[in-house]
C-alpha cells in the first residue's frame, strides 16, 4: 500500500488528512475487519473506509466539489456493498478496460516494432541503407517518443483521454501507412520521427485513465496484464509476417515489407476509431447514445467510484478535464523524492534492449532465413509475457517493488557473460540463438516502475505528471540504447555486451538505492512524527500545508 500507519498511542481516534488513501487503522478496526471477512454480505473494503469519520467525508465532499469532480454524485461515505458485486465489478472492468488497452496497445506496437519484420526482408538493402543508418533512424524516433510524452500528457490531461488517445491512434496510424511509401533514407527518417511524435505519451495516458477504474492494490498486475500486448505483439506480428512478406504486386510494391506497414498501419486506424466509442470520461460516464444502458447498474457505478476514492480519495481531487497548471507541473517536475523511480528505469530499460532490436539482424547475419528469423523471434516474446507476469502478481504478494525489480537486471547479467565471451572464431548458432532467446525473456520492469511512481505520487497532478516522466526516462535509455551495438562490433556485438553488462550491475545498485533511499525517507517521517503531541498532529493533520508525497503522514512505497 501507499500508505503506512504514522506510531500513535493505540487508543487515538484517527483523522484522516487530505491527499491520504489506503490507511487501514490496525488498532482500532482489526477486529471489525475480521467480521466483515466473515461476513459474505459486506465487502471487506467496508472496514477500510476512511470517510467513516464524518469530518473526512465532509472535507473531501467539499474538495470533490470544489474541483467539480465529475462522480462527485455518487460520493458515498456510508455506501456498503458485498464481497460478490466488487468481484463482479472487477471483472467488468477487465473486461472493458483492461481487455481494450491491451488491444489499444496491441495496435501500437503493431506499428511501433514491425520495423523488425521488414528488416528481416531486406528493407536497408532496399533503400541503400546502413545499420548505422538504422541506428540514427531509431534515435530521431525516440527523441521524438521522448519529446512528446510530457505535452501529451497534458493535453489528455486538458481535453480528456477518452478523446486525445483514440486521436493519437489515428494520427500515427496515417504515418505508418505512410512508411508503405518510403523511397529514400530522408522518407526513412522524416516517417520514424512523426511516428515517435505521434505515439509519445500513449503509455502513460492510458495509465492514468486506467487509474479512475481501479484501486492502487488493483493497478500494478493490470498494468501487467496491459504490458503483455508488447511481446505479445512482436509474436502476432511475426506470425502475420509469413502471409504479408509474400506478398508481391509488382513495381514499387513488389517489396513485400511495404505491404507490411501498410497493412498493419490500416488495422491501427480501425482500432483508433474504434476507441472513440471503447473509452468513457469515466466510471460515472459509461452511458452514451450508442451505449445506452452503459457498463454497470446504477448500483455498481457507486461501488467503482466509492472503492476507488476510499482506496486513494485524492483521485477525486481533480476533474478528468482539468489541466495541470505551470506552477503544479514544476513542482513535479522537481519531485526529488520520485527520481530513484526514474533512474531504476533508465538504467533498467537498457537491459538487452540493443540485443532485442538486432534480434532479427543478428539471427539473419548467423544464416538464418526471413521466415525462420520471424518465427524465431516467437520464443522469447511468450517467456517475457511469462515472467512479466510473474513479476507483477508476486510484487502484490510480498508487497516489494525494488527487490522485485533487481531481479530483471540480475537475470540480464547471468546471460549477458555467455554471450559476450562466447567465442567468435567458432560461432555455435543455436547456441547463440538459446541463449538470446533466455536472456530476451526477462520480465520487462515497465508496468512495476509505472505503478510504484502511481503509488508514491499521492496526487492526480503528480500522478499525471511522473507517469509522463518515468516514460521520458525510458525513451532516454532507449535512445542510449539504440546506439550501444554498432556497425564494426557485428555480428556477436562483444563490445556493446561489454557495456550491458556494466549497465545491469549499475541497476542492481540503483534497485537497492532506491529500496533504502524510501526506507530512510520512511523513518525520517516516523522521526518528526513522532515528536508531536497529539495535539499537535491533529492540527498538522487540518492544517499543514504540505502537499503529495511530502506530508509526513504518507509512507513511500518500495
Amino acid at each position: 500500500m501507499g500508505f503506512r500507519e504514522p506510531p500513535a498511542p493505540k487508543d487515538q481516534t484517527r483523522t484522516v488528512p487530505e491527499n491520504e488513501s489506503n490507511i487501514l487503522n490496525e488498532t482500532n478496526h482489526k477486529e471489525s475487519f475480521l467480521v466483515d471477512v466473515e461476513n459474505v454480505s459486506t465487502s471487506s473494503s467496508s472496514a477500510d473506509n476512511i470517510f467513516a469519520d464524518p469530518n473526512v467525508a465532509n472535507y473531501y465532499s467539499s474538495i470533490y466539489e470544489k474541483c467539480q469532480y465529475e462522480c462527485r454524485h455518487l460520493f458515498d461515505p456510508e455506501f456498503t456493498w458485498s464481497q460478490k458485486e466488487e468481484r463482479k465489478v472487477r471483472w467488468k472492468n477487465d473486461w472493458y478496460v483492461t481487455f481494450w488497452t491491451f488491444f489499444m496497445f496491441t495496435a501500437l506496437d503493431f506499428d511501433r516494432s514491425n520495423i523488425s519484420q521488414a528488416l528481416a526482408d531486406d528493407m536497408l538493402e532496399n533503400l541503400n541503407l546502413t545499420t548505422n543508418d538504422y541506428n540514427t533512424a531509431n534515435t530521431i524516433n525516440l527523441i521524438c517518443f521522448l519529446a512528446s510524452e510530457l505535452p501529451s500528457q497534458l493535453i489528455s490531461k486538458k481535453i480528456g483521454a477518452d478523446v486525445w488517445i483514440p486521436m493519437q491512434i489515428c494520427l500515427w496510424s496515417f504515418v505508418s501507412i505512410s512508411q508503405a511509401a518510403i523511397k529514400s533514407k530522408t522518407g526513412f527518417y522524416v516517417t520514424r520521427a512523426l511516428l515517435g511524435a505521434m505515439q509519445g505519451g500513449f503509455i502513460c495516458d492510458v495509465c492514468l485513465w486506467m487509474s479512475y477504474f481501479f484501486t492502487s492494490k488493483e493497478l500494478p498486475f493490470r498494468l501487467s496484464l496491459f504490458y503483455i500486448a508488447n511481446p505479445m505483439t512482436t509474436v502476432w506480428s511475426s506470425l502475420l509476417s509469413f502471409g504479408l512478406l509474400k506478398i508481391k504486386t509488382g513495381g514499387l510494391m513488389n517489396q513485400s515489407w511495404r505491404w507490411l506497414f501498410l497493412i498493419e498501419g490500416i488495422f491501427t486506424l480501425i482500432v483508433g476509431v474504434a476507441s472513440f466509442f471503447k473509452m468513457p470520461p469515466s466510471p460515472a460516464q459509461t452511458k452514451a447514445w450508442y451505449r445506452k444502458k452503459g457498463w454497470y447498474t446504477d448500483r455498481e457505478e457507486k461501488i467503482v467510484v466509492n472503492k476507488v476514492l476510499r482506496d486513494d480519495p485524492t483521485k477525486g481531487d481533480m476533474h478528468n478535464r482539468q489541466p495541470v497548471r505551470p506552477k503544479e507541473l514544476l513542482k513535479t517536475l522537481l519531485d526529488y523524492d520520485l527520481l530513484p523511480i526514474y533512474i531504476v528505469r533508465f538504467l533498467g530499460d537498457i537491459g538487452s534492449t540493443p540485443a532485442k532490436s538486432y534480434m532479427t539482424l543478428t539471427l539473419r547475419k548467423l544464416g538464418f532465413s526471413t521466415y525462420k528469423t520471424n518465427a524465431l523471434s516467437i520464443p522469447y516474446n511468450i517467456i517475457a509475457v511469462i515472467t512479466m507476469l510473474l513479476a507483477g502478481y508476486f510484487s502484490e504478494v510480498v508487497n516489494q517493488r525494488a527487490l522485485i525489480i533487481m531481479g530483471t537486471p540480475i537475470w540480464v547479467l547471468v546471460f549477458l557473460f555467455p554471450l559476450r565471451y562466447w567465442p567468435g572464431s567458432q560461432v555455435d548458432v543455436w547456441g547463440t540463438y538459446a541463449i538470446l532467446t533466455i536472456l530476451l525473456g526477462q520480465a520487462p520492469i515497465w508496468p512495476l516502475t509505472i505503478s510504484w511512481c502511481s503509488a508514491n505520487s499521492n496526487s492526480v497532478r503528480t500522478r499525471a505528471v511522473s507517469a509522463a516522466v518515468v516514460n521520458i526516462f525510458s525513451q532516454a535509455s532507449n535512445i542510449v540504447s539504440a546506439n550501444i551495438y554498432r556497425d564494426d562490433d557485428k555480428p556477436l556485438y562483444h563490445r556493446g555486451n561489454e557495456a550491458l553488462i556494466g549497465t545491469a550491475f549499475a541497476a542492481i545498485a540503483s534497485c537497492l538505492f532506491a529500496k533504502f533511499y524510501y526506507i530512510w525517507r520512511n523513518k525520517q517521517k516516523d522521526n518528526k512524527w513522532s515528536t508531536l503531541s497529539e495535539e499537535e498532529k491533529s492540527y498538522y493533520l487540518a492544517n499543514t500545508t504540505d502537499q503529495g508525497n511530502k506530508r509526513l503522514d504518507f509512507r513511500f512505497v518500495h
